[in-house]
């Protein structure tokens, strides 16, 4: 991580809403200098500083544009990346909001799937692979509780790319550490946010903790992740989800 003396800077990618809205006004709070990267161009109503000319617009879905995107990342950094966020995640669904099995999933969802959720992190993370180990920075990849069990709304492509990503995310602490760079995951459940399906009220019913969890406490621990407080963590998936994995 960066001195004290110097303003740290993360790259989030899914920024707009949700858990990324969350990480952005957590890092903002803390001092550091947040890159936000989303498939929409800013929002001027977004409440933190400097938000539109730290904004990359960029689809995540098409691989060209995300090579091609690198190089803006490099021109608004210093030659140093303190922390790399891979938050953003899409998850298609079908007719009236069905979920997409292995039986029916069409190829090229999946393609598209895969693409943002698990190759844009590689793509992302191999192109700032210099600046992230002059800071002795910080991964995050943010995957899901859908990786490990069957969800009744998350698609087929959805999980199964989320459990490459944390396999990815082993794979990647073992790479990159040698360059001094941590590479963690972290699992959410069911978390409020604008994109829940209709029908989570009963698993929540059903949580040990027996409520939703909250944009602000994912955002806490990838905080937690990007911090001095995590210096020998690497490697891991932390699971933020109230017990629902048990």
């Amino acid at each position: 991580m960066s001195g004290e003396t110097t303003q740290r800077t993360l790259v989030l990618t899914g920024a707009s809403r949700g858990i990324g809205h969350a990480t952005v006004k957590r890092f903002s709070a803390g001092g550091w200098r947040v890159l936000t990267c989303s498939r929409q161009p800013f929002d001027p109503r977004c409440p933190w500083p400097g938000g539109e000319e730290n904004h990359i617009q960029i689809d995540l879905a098409d691989p060209t544009k995300t090579i091609a995107a690198i190089e803006i990342i490099k021109e608004k950094l210093n030659g140093r990346l303190d922390a790399l966020v891979n938050n953003a995640g899409i998850s298609p669904k079908g007719a009236g909001g069905a979920r997409l099995n292995s039986l029916e999933t069409d190829l090229r969802t999946w393609g598209q799937v895969f693409h943002v959720n698990f190759f844009a992190p590689v793509v992302l993370a191999r192109g700032l692979k210099d600046e992230l180990a002059a800071a002795k920075g910080s991964i995050v990849n943010v995957t899901s509780i859908a990786g490990v069990r069957v969800h009744p709304f998350a698609g087929a492509a959805y999980a199964t790319s989320k459990a490459a990503l944390a396999a990815l995310t082993r794979e990647m602490a073992h790479d990159f550490g040698p360059l001094g760079v941590r590479v963690n995951a972290i699992a959410p459940g069911e978390v409020e946010t604008a994109i829940l399906s209709p029908g989570t009220e009963k698993i929540v019913e059903k949580l040990p903790l027996r409520r939703l969890g909250q944009p602000s406490e994912v955002a806490s621990v990838i905080w937690f992740l990007c911090s001095p407080d995590s210096s020998y963590i690497s490697g891991s998936e932390i699971e933020v989800n109230g017990a629902q994995h048990v």
